[in-house]
């Protein structure tokens, strides 16, 4: 495996987890006074995993 793609893969990894975790406990979250919505995370939790596993995919070929 290349040491490169294992670190992303990981990376894309903990990112979509982290989104699953904020969407199941109702973490709220706040950018400079602007509440951020939860359909936020729901995309960026689709987005990081959607890229790890093709990272992932792309690492095992």
């Amino acid at each position: 495996m290349k040491p490169f793609t294992t670190v992303a893969s990981v990376v894309f990894s903990l990112v979509a987890l982290a989104q699953l975790l904020r969407i199941a406990l109702g973490w709220e979250v706040r950018i400079g006074g602007v509440f951020i919505p939860l359909w936020v995370s729901v995309i960026a939790c689709l987005i990081a995993a959607t890229l790890a596993v093709m990272v992932w995919h792309e690492n095992r070929t």
